[in-house]
């Protein structure tokens, strides 16, 4: 079973009577485990693609399953509980609270959840990042390169299927960037699912698989054959 299944996908925006269409029938398949890189220059469709897999926004026409089922149907409250439990998100501005502590931001998303201690999976969270000596500090006594982390502990704190890093490394300087995607990787070696957003090939080459998106067409999908790998303070190539 595909985590991710999409055939003939289609997205249109509709402004004042004039219609805009963004994605043009896309068709491809993710399995659980993979970590894969949506690339393409700006306004390629690659954003609006990852909120169509996110459940931030619903498709025009064609086929999106989910874990095997159909998500044409999915109500609202339903789209939120998964946002909430089978989502996480990295977003390349962070999106963190500020005037709270890295513990309270990370713990955020339990607040909806019906998970039990909840304190100690946050924690537990951010050991997995490299961050528990930051647990009390507040998101503006750290720096750009550990904001990205904690949201990396955040979205990770539900244990989703799937992770969405969208540009996770744009505000950040070249060694804080290999720090972050290094973490990707190790995340995805302990089976997590990662779907990377990302215009760079430098960063996509970090994932296992790449998927090529131009005028709102998948123009390639390969998989990385000489994957780079990233360390905190150097890029080495395996």
């Amino acid at each position: 079973m595909s985590l991710i299944h999409v055939e003939n996908l289609k997205k249109d925006y509709e402004n004042e009577g004039v219609l805009t269409p963004v994605l043009h029938g896309v068709d491809f398949n993710m399995e659980l485990g993979e970590f894969v890189a949506i690339m393409g220059p700006s306004g390629s469709g690659k954003s609006t693609l990852m909120h169509i897999l996110s459940f931030l926004d619903r498709p025009t026409s064609g086929l999106f399953e989910f874990e095997g089922r159909d998500t044409k149907n999915f109500d609202k409250d339903y789209l939120a509980k998964l946002r909430n439990e089978r989502i996480g998100f990295v977003f390349q501005s962070f999106n963190l609270l500020p005037r709270t502590t890295v513990l309270d931001n990370v713990r955020l998303p339990l607040i909806y959840s019906k998970k039990l201690n909840q304190e100690d999976l946050a924690k537990k969270a951010l050991a997995a990042v490299g961050l528990s000596h930051r647990l009390e500090f507040f998101t503006n006594q750290i720096s750009g390169g550990e904001k990205q982390r904690v949201a990396i502990a955040r979205a990770l704190v539900c244990d989703p299927a799937v992770i969405f890093a969208d540009e996770p490394t744009g505000n950040l300087d070249s060694k804080s960037g290999n720090s972050v995607l290094s973490i990707l990787q190790e995340l995805n070696n302990k089976g997590h699912t990662i779907i990377l957003v990302t215009h760079e090939m430098d960063t996509a080459n970090h994932a296992k698989r790449i998927i090529h998106i131009k005028d709102g067409m998948i123009v390639g999908d390969e998989k990385v054959t000489k994957r780079t790998i990233a360390t905190a303070d150097g890029v080495l190539k395996k």
